[in-house]
């Protein structure tokens, strides 16, 4: 049986939003399905991101990149083998906030889709593999290009500060991706496309946010 305060507190929530005139708003339906799932802390988790949402709306792109990246990085780190028991797993946004835990790939994938649902132009973010020269790791990053020959900004969540590539020298990038294209990373720039069959495809069910219609 659903405890009374939980209730409460998503009831006021929903309200709180609603009042406000949102863009961003999570449906009642989906918050069970959240609180089933994953429990009354994960439901306050999803309202708070949508809340942050709504908040930088209107922000500029690097401001958005600020509080996306500050929101997600307040989520514990933890090896996808201790999370869901396998040595490789891409959680889904969701799942990032259902568990509150999460890897290298996890991070850049929530950040990725939250940026997109404010939007940041997909074509100016990247996925980027690289190697973490501090520990010894591969390791996974967000990067943003205000034009196709900037150098990129790094979201991370080993360095929580948005830095220009050309200032961590503890990466080096391996390649990135954007969507369905993935590209070679050569320094801090973008090389050429990876060849088709090479690519990776990972189904990505996302968390339901529902921007508001004009």
């Amino acid at each position: 049986m659903r405890n009374t305060f939980t209730l409460f507190f998503i009831m006021a929530a929903i309200a709180a939003i609603l009042l406000s005139s949102p863009e961003y708003s999570i449906a009642k339906v989906f918050l069970d399905k959240i609180e089933k799932e994953y429990g009354p802390f994960a439901v306050r988790r999803a309202i708070a991101l949508v809340q942050m949402m709504n908040e930088v709306k209107d922000a500029d792109d690097m401001e958005k990149m600020e509080k996306v990246n500050d929101f997600f990085n307040q989520t514990p780190y933890a090896s996808d083998k201790e999370t869901w028991g396998v040595s490789d797993y891409w959680a889904t946004r969701y799942e990032f906030i259902g568990k509150d835990r999460a890897d290298c790939e996890d991070y850049v994938i929530a950040k990725y889709f939250t940026l997109k649902d404010l939007g940041v132009p997909t074509s100016k973010l990247f996925m980027t593999y690289a190697k973490s020269l501090r520990f010894k790791t591969a390791h996974m990053v967000l990067t943003y290009y205000a034009t196709p020959r900037s150098v990129p900004l790094v979201l991370d969540n080993y360095n929580y500060k948005i830095l220009p590539a050309t200032q961590r020298d503890d990466l080096v990038p391996i390649y990135s991706f954007s969507g369905d294209e993935l590209f070679n990373a050569k320094q801090a720039q973008i090389g050429k496309m990876v060849p088709a069959a090479t690519r990776q495809r990972r189904p990505w069910d996302e968390l339901i946010i529902t921007k508001q219609k004009e």
